[in-house]
This record gives structure tokens, sequence and C-alpha cells, in this order.
């Protein structure tokens, strides 16, 4: 048993591709969050849990639609009661005397995503035993999603995003105990895809967050899409960024192909067929919530060379506009000024679709999905070999590598230059069939060209 500031917890061992890793599922961090808490920033634990904490098994999803989740093969329950957190770590150190430890190993701290709006640490996806057996400890935390999470009433009792408040207290949490765990305090690296990736940039350019963490990875996903979350007025908080964040580094990159999935599941226009005239309503809905977008200019950007009686090339269009806007630009928008303000970055464009993905969303032909670069970053294909080819196991293990790498001393790859390399920008190609392809000003026309002014 770990005695740490919420009680004793008893884990398990795992044994994990030849290794024990112990798990900790379940260790709550804060207060549960009920009646008059409900909308309000989290309050720490007032005391210790009396009875031993069971962190063998999984705990509640915090409120949101379950139904989602059926689909994975099982009915999660769900409760206001999941500011939790579980922990993987390759060694276990039960003396409580000091922090100086040596051995101790970097720390990934893992923010789901899900929108903002869905997402658990119980999925199963986010299960980080095989990342662990790259001598880092993975620390995932619960925090309230939907309205519980981000309503913004206007006073203290809903001040609004309380989902990152969760995330926040989790994560001191994490710097008090995880020495306990054999974990690093000092070497604690954010990592997040989605809207993951959007609450590390978020943590990035918080005054709330500053010292707490030394490296932060987005993948796919910043604060500069921003419609109407009072987190921070982007140019303002990136001015602040310049003071905040002088000791962070910073990986981060998106998907070949960030807006398919997503327009799918927002737009019933993508099941039918697509015509010039709805493709452009579209966007006109788009620029009502975003920025007064010059429709016609990005529209004609993107319908260059397109056959506009051809409806499959239509929503090609659609899908690389949208993920461009929503995912890749402000992705790589924020990484580049945080390059060009000094900071060691490196930008990856992820590049290789898995079988396993093509299976559930059904034929997407070469696509390189929203979120597919997750199954290789936490070793899905290790978890479930059965189900992955050989090349895609490998790539996980290379994946994993590089996180991890990254993670312990700030360096991504051997052959990855910077994302700001002596004025010129340079991206690396994440595809198991070329680990060593660099992509030189890959987004020279989309978000340095077309979109670099709305953000």
């Amino acid at each position: 048993d770990v005695n740490t500031s919420s009680g004793s917890v008893r884990g398990q061992t795992l044994h994990v591709l030849n290794r024990s890793i112990h798990q900790f599922l379940n260790i709550p961090y804060a207060e549960p969050p009920l009646g008059p808490l409900r909308f309000a920033p989290p309050l720490p634990l007032k005391e210790p849990r009396k009875v031993i904490i069971d962190g063998t098994k999984p705990g509640n999803y915090c409120i949101q639609n379950i139904i989602k989740f059926i689909d994975e093969g099982y009915e999660p329950t769900s409760s206001e009661d999941c500011l939790v957190l579980s922990i993987w770590t390759p060694n276990v150190d039960n003396s409580n005397d000091n922090h100086q430890k040596v051995g101790l190993k970097p720390v990934m701290f893992s923010i789901y995503g899900g929108a903002l709006s869905i997402g658990s640490i119980f999925q199963t996806v986010y299960n980080s035993s095989v990342l662990a057996t790259n001598d880092v400890v993975v620390v995932a935390v619960n925090y309230r999603v939907g309205p519980l999470g981000f309503l913004y009433g206007g006073d203290e009792t809903a001040p609004g995003n309380a989902g990152f408040y969760d995330q926040l207290l989790g994560l001191k949490w994490v710097r008090e105990n995880i020495h306990l765990f054999g974990g690093d305090k000092n070497q604690i690296t954010l990592f997040g895809a989605s809207a993951g990736s959007w609450s590390v940039s978020a943590h990035v350019l918080s005054p709330l967050s500053k010292g707490l963490f030394k490296r932060a990875i987005m993948q796919s996903g910043s604060v500069m899409y921003n419609k109407d979350r009072p987190a921070l007025s982007t140019v303002e908080g990136l001015q602040r960024a310049k003071q905040l964040a002088r000791h962070v580094e910073l990986m981060a990159g998106a998907t070949k192909d960030e807006g398919l999935i997503l327009t799918l599941m927002l737009y019933p226009e993508m099941q039918t067929e697509m015509t010039e005239q709805k493709l452009r309503e579209i966007v006109i809905k788009l620029s009502n919530e975003f920025h007064n977008i010059d429709v016609d200019k990005v529209c004609d950007y993107y319908l260059k060379g397109v056959d506009k009686t051809n409806s499959s090339q239509l929503k090609a269009a659609l899908n690389a506009l949208y993920g461009d806007l929503v995912m890749t630009c402000p992705t790589y928008l924020f990484a580049k000024r945080f390059a060009t303000n000094g900071h060691n970055v490196y930008f990856y464009h992820f590049n290789f679709q898995s079988q396993f993905y093509g299976n559930i969303f059904g034929d997407t032909g070469d696509a390189v999905c929203h979120g597919a670069d997750l199954a290789f970053v936490y070793g899905f294909p290790l978890r479930h070999p059965k189900l992955f080819s050989e090349t895609e196991y490998d790539f996980s293990i290379d994946v994993m590598k590089i996180w991890t790498d990254f993670a312990k001393n700030g360096k991504a790859h051997d052959v990855w230059p910077q994302l700001w390399d002596k004025s010129v920008i340079r991206v690396k190609d994440l595809n198991p069939n070329d680990m060593s392809l660099i992509l030189n000003n890959p987004y020279e026309s989309t978000c340095d060209g077309i979109w670099s002014q709305y953000f």
C-alpha cells in the first residue's frame, strides 16, 4: 500500500511486456463536487480517507452522455463523484522520507479528449500500462466535462472552466505525492489529444499552472481555436505567455486529415450529396461562430482544382478546410509563436492510417483521421497484437519512444530538427515507412497563408 495525502492506496501489479507495472486506479484528489460545489472549482480533500482506497477497480466517469461508450463494449457508471486519478509506474517507493531520491522517473500527465463534453481516464484507450514500460510514470486525471465542467455562470459559484481547475488540482496532487510512486515532480510532461491538447495549451498559457510542469505535448488542438470560452484573449494570452512559459519545452502536431471524422459527426450534409451551395452555407455558419471568415476567399482557396459537380471531391474540400481551421492551424500557429519566442519546439505531421481505425470508422481510404495517433501513443497494438500488423506494432514502439524521450530530456528524436530552424519551418513527417522524412514549410499556403489573419 502507498501512503498518500488522500489516504492509503492499494494497487495491483500487472505483467506487461515482461515488465512489472504497478497500477493504481481511482485515487481521489479532491472533495466530490456535489451540492454548492457543483459548478465551482474543486477543493482539495479535507482529510485523508480512513479506509484503504481500492486502486484495483475503475471508478466513475464524470456526468456525461454515456451512450457514446456503449459501443466500446461496456456500460460505464457516471457520477458527480468523479474527481480521481490513476497512476501506472514501473517502481513504487513506500518510504515517505526525502523527495530527492535517486532513480525517480519522469512523469507524464495525461489529459483526455472528447470536446470537453465527454471522456474519462477509464476508457480503454487511455490504459497507460504499456506506455509506463518505457521507464516513465504515467498519471491520468479525471475532470468534469460538459456543462458541469465548462459552464460559465459569471459569478463565484460558477466562474467557468471548472474542468480546467480540476486538472490543475490533479497536477498539484501529483507534485505533492508522485515521489511515493517513483516519479520525479520536477520532470512532469503534460500531454493530451484534441480537447486534451486544448487543455495542455491552456496550462501552458495560464499563470495558475506556472512552474507545475516542465514540458508539454499537444496532439491536435489549441486554445487559439477559442470561439466562446472566457479563458483569455489569445493575443494578450500569448504576450503573457512569453513571460510565463519561459521554461516550458513543447512538442506538438496534427494528423494529415484532421477534418474527416469531425465533419461526419457535425454535419448531416456529409451523409448526403454535397453541393457547392451546401458547402458555402456550412462555411457561412462557421464564419458566424468564429472570427468572421472571408467566406468567398476561403471557399475559392479550398475549391481550387475541385470538380464542383463531384460530391466526394467537395466533401474532401470541406474536410480539409474544417481540419485546418479547427485543429491543424490553431495547433501549428500556437507552436510557431512559441518557437519564435525562443522556446524549444518540435512539430510533427502524423501521416499513418492504421487498419484498425479503418475497421471502426468504415473505409476512410488513406485518410489519417483526427485521433489516429492515440492508439500508437498508448501502445494499443502492443496490448492487442492480433488486431494490428507488425508494422503497426513496431510503429507504436517508435511513437512511444519519441513521446517518452521527449518527457525524459526534451529532445524528440535524432533526426528531428526544431520547428523554427534558422528561420525555416521544419516539420517531422511521422510515418513508419520513412522515419527520417522532414517537411519544409508544409503549411505555407494554409496556416501561414489563408488562415494566418484569423489567429
